[in-house]
């Protein structure tokens, strides 16, 4: 096991774990963003993008409104 901060929660994930499992766990509604180490990962990278120990995942919503 890893630990990765999801949204600035300590998470523990499987080694090697990838985004989509992150958001499996997850299940964020959509639309939302991803991204790891504060880049924006696109949603065709989310099976390929592997995590690592340490990393920081963040799920931003967009903001609506005025």
């Amino acid at each position: 096991m890893m630990q990765i901060l999801i949204n600035n929660q300590p998470t523990d994930m499987p080694e090697g774990a990838s985004i989509a499992q992150v958001l499996a766990q997850l299940q964020p509604r959509p639309p939302f963003a991803v991204a790891v180490n504060t880049q924006f990962v696109p949603k065709g990278r989310y099976e390929q993008q592997l995590l690592q120990a340490g990393d920081k995942v963040e799920v931003i919503a967009p903001v609506t409104g005025g």
